[in-house]
């Protein structure tokens, strides 16, 4: 019985994609989650991997064909893998020859297998006995339409040096996001064709890859390989004693010369990923005894006394979009930015309250994020001006709050951004920024997570800001910005007393919203965050 080959489901804002690449033809033997096609969205390009081990008997999709959420792109027949004589049987026969070799790798030297993977990669298509020798070309990632092109940050893997299916080859920095673009099989890269700091497209041909080449080292000689050389550099996934380290974690580790024995894996089964790698860095936890040397090496190079030193560094790439952006929003908005202050007595009553059943109910702690976004959503249904954008000479209302949480990185600030606010709970709200800012600080923000967005909130007052004029999105028209919670004298039914105290500004593009209506929009929101129960009662 033939089993389907279906694409993705695409998510709702995506409608169709189109057949990228075929990586097997009919007849090819599979494996199971092995890569068969990609589809082109005009988002992302999406993977599709064989549902089971079998033959690809039917291509119903070309490359090229636009394809619907689901659709059937091709079948793979479960008992034909032995009804291709000849051909299959030879390649059957030749998969057996190259086992053979594998089991006496004990006794071959690691010399011999470079020799006869550098011979792989000379003659292809004699490496046969290698996976076939199919050469691939390394393609960058396909950028949305906002995006023209990125810089190859760091390629991390060498020419010629063996490597995993699905591994990380090489980074690209885009005006966003870090991309990462992975093997597409089994083998080496032949030919590096965009070396680091390049200018890449869309799409663009980064390397050359050669599938098969240094596999048959990558599983025997890997772990000869490792406890010779101490490095972590090769290879998947990598067990170090009762450890597994992830390939991103493996590279800080070597980098950072840290003791994979102290660091907690929170991985699937104990793995140990890049981000546990970054919190033993960032705490210290995990230095080796030898590290204690590293100051020596710090004062190496001595700056002369009174010596007035200047560093000049390129702008990344994120930095010159943001300057960019920026620029262009006071150049093209008519922005103006309204005040009011906030007392946030009730608020902060509310989490000292509740704070102790809301961790141990939801798992996560209660901030103030979720009631700003609560109250932002109630006021952006309220005045829709404030939720729209502007393109071109057209006003676009949208029947949706998605607002976007400003997250400073060590990249720069970067905007993920939150869907329909309106029916989160404060909770989700929560969990959801607290997993931004992590994987903002790790780099591992995805392109879907900053598209979009009707209103901004930013908040300075995490860094002791007291009072600034935020800047416009674009092209959203309007920007919330949150202050620091201050003890100040205030009138209260005639009497004095000391309350908390926030400072709110609204900066908005006077082309689309009027004076009244922005003013009108920042009170709701100090009456919603005065009185939290409004946000229930939806007065």
């Amino acid at each position: 019985m033939a089993t389907e080959i279906k694409a993705p489901t695409f998510p709702e804002s995506v409608a169709e994609g189109s057949v990228a690449a075929w990586h097997k033809k009919p007849g090819d033997r599979v494996e199971r989650d092995e890569l068969i096609v990609e589809i082109e969205t005009d988002k992302v390009v999406l993977e599709v991997v064989a549902p089971e081990a079998g033959v690809l008997t039917d291509v119903m999709a070309e490359e090229g064909d636009t394809v619907q959420s689901e659709q059937v792109l091709g079948k793979i027949g479960e008992g034909s893998a032995s009804g291709d004589s000849g051909k299959k049987e030879e390649k059957s026969s030749d998969d057996d020859s190259a086992e053979k070799p594998a089991e006496k790798s004990d006794d071959k030297s690691s010399e011999e297998k470079q020799d006869k993977s550098s011979e792989e990669k000379q003659d292809k298509p004699a490496s046969s006995g290698n996976g076939g020798g199919k050469k691939h070309d390394v393609k960058a990632p396909s950028f949305p339409e906002s995006i023209q092109e990125g810089t190859v940050a760091t390629w991390h893997k060498k020419v010629g040096e063996a490597v995993k299916r699905d591994e990380v080859l090489a980074d690209i920095e885009t005006d966003k996001v870090v991309l990462e673009v992975v093997a597409p099989a089994d083998g080496a890269l032949a030919e590096i064709k965009a070396e680091e700091g390049s200018q890449v497209e869309s799409e663009a041909i980064l390397a050359v890859f050669t599938e098969g080449a240094g596999g048959d080292s990558s599983g025997a000689d890997a772990a000869p390989a490792k406890a010779d050389s101490g490095s972590d550099d090769d290879g998947a996934d990598e067990k170090v004693g009762d450890k597994i380290l992830a390939p991103s974690a493996r590279k800080m580790v070597a980098e950072h010369d840290l003791d994979v024995a102290k660091i907690e894996g929170t991985g699937k089964g104990g793995r140990i990923l890049k981000e546990d790698v970054q919190k033993a860095v960032k705490d210290g936890s995990a230095k080796k005894a030898a590290k204690a040397a590293a100051p020596a090496k710090a004062a190496a190079a001595p700056v002369a006394e009174g010596e007035r030193v200047e560093k000049r560094v390129p702008m990344t790439r994120l930095r010159k979009t943001i300057a960019k952006r920026l620029v262009e929003a006071q150049q093209t908005a008519a922005m103006l930015t309204t005040y009011n202050e906030v007392d946030m007595t009730a608020i902060m009553a509310l989490r000292a309250q509740y704070k102790d059943t809301f961790l141990k109910a939801h798992d996560i702690k209660l901030g103030f994020m979720g009631f700003f976004v609560k109250a932002a959503s109630e006021g952006l249904k309220r005045f829709p001006d404030v939720n729209a954008s502007i393109d071109g000479t057209d006003i676009v209302y949208h029947g949706y709050q998605d607002i976007g949480v400003a997250v400073s990185t060590d990249r720069g600030l970067v905007v993920p951004v939150l869907r329909d606010t309106d029916s989160m709970k404060i909770a989700d709200v929560e969990r959801s920024i607290v997993d931004f800012g992590k994987r903002g600080r790790d780099g591992k923000l995805g392109m879907d997570d900053m598209i979009g967005g009707t209103f901004t909130i930013t908040n300075g007052g995490t860094f002791g800001s007291l009072m600034s004029t935020p800047i416009i999105n674009p092209p959203q028209t309007a920007i919330l910005g949150m202050h620091k919670i201050q003890d100040r004298p205030m009138a209260i039914n005639g009497k004095v007393e000391i309350r908390p105290m926030m400072y709110l500004a609204l900066s908005y593009d006077h082309r689309m919203i009027d004076g009244k209506d922005a003013v009108r929009f920042l009170v709701t929101l100090k009456e919603l965050l005065e009185d939290p129960a409004r946000l229930l009662l939806d007065v």
